[in-house]
């Protein structure tokens, strides 16, 4: 079933991918990882300044920025192999081509926990005041990374005619829906979602510079979780395990998890178990 209005001409929009690559010379470079990069490189220096707003040391944020790198690319691509293992077990040298997409973010999210909680611990500091640092980063950053899956004509949603679409190539196209021009630019609505969520985690951050420690990073898994489910709902492409989505999955339960979290700090009243002892005067400036 296909989703239309009537033509409604200021509503217009339609994308088409220039292509993978940018060519400079005899030099290719694949939008996909310039995306990746620009974001980890817009994600650390936002990241610093926040620390600063919050009095935290923020060569620490920078030290971090390492550990997320090593922690969650490396186990946002293992998450994809796994879940599209039939395919990578015929085709086993294809697994480290994370340059051609094919990462997860819930798979980033996972490894980039592992590891700020080691980092923290060696550190000794706020595992959840560092989290709530990088948590406007992840989502600016999660709003960037999804334009690269319209560079790669992937991630795409089900057929539409709505006036705002996303024109497919042939060859791009899943089999069943060779026939279908036109499919719900998801990657746009994502991105304009983290967009929203980003505003979101701002707006906390500096009107509240006192809200408990691990407020926004909760904040973050239950509004960019809310989203995401509804937005995993319309790809024809969806990570599967048996009939279940598993991006739709994994949403539901950051949601139950944000929500609980955010019930334990503000309605029973007490801190959400950390590496370091609970003190209110205790600060993340120490690196």
């Amino acid at each position: 079933m296909l989703w239309s209005l009537p033509e409604l001409p200021f509503l217009a929009l339609e994308f088409t991918s220039p292509g993978a690559d940018i060519h400079v010379g005899p030099i290719s470079i694949r939008w996909y990882g310039l995306l990746i990069a620009s974001a980890i490189l817009m994600g650390a220096g936002l990241s610093q300044y926040l620390a600063k707003k919050r009095h935290v040391n923020p060569d620490l944020l920078s030290d971090l920025v390492v550990w997320l790198v090593i922690g969650a690319i490396p186990c946002a691509r293992l998450y994809y192999v796994l879940f599209q293992w039939d395919y990578y077990r015929q085709y086993p040298d294809q697994i480290i081509a994370i340059w051609k997409g094919g990462i997860a973010i819930h798979g980033a999210i996972l490894g980039g926990l592992l590891a700020s909680l080691i980092f923290t611990r060696l550190k000794q500091v706020s595992f959840w005041q560092v989290t709530d640092l990088v948590a406007p980063s992840l989502v600016l950053g999660q709003a960037i990374g999804r334009w690269g899956n319209f560079f790669n004509s992937e991630a795409f949603g089900s057929p539409t005619n709505l006036p705002w679409k996303l024109l497919i190539p042939l060859e791009r196209r899943p089999p069943g829906y060779e026939n279908f021009q036109y499919f719900h630019p998801t990657f746009l609505y994502e991105s304009l979602w983290n967009l929203c969520v980003f505003g979101l985690l701002m707006t906390l951050f500096f009107r509240y510079p006192q809200a408990k420690r691990g407020t926004l990073f909760l904040v973050y898994a239950v509004s960019y979780s809310l989203g995401r489910f509804w937005i995993e709902g319309l790809r024809t492409d969806s990570l599967m395990l048996g009939p279940l989505r598993i991006a739709q999955v994994v949403s539901l339960i950051e949601i139950a998890i944000g929500i609980a979290g955010l019930l334990w700090l503000y309605w029973l009243n007490r801190p959400l178990p950390d590496v370091v002892p609970v003190d209110p005067a205790s600060s993340a400036s120490k690196s």
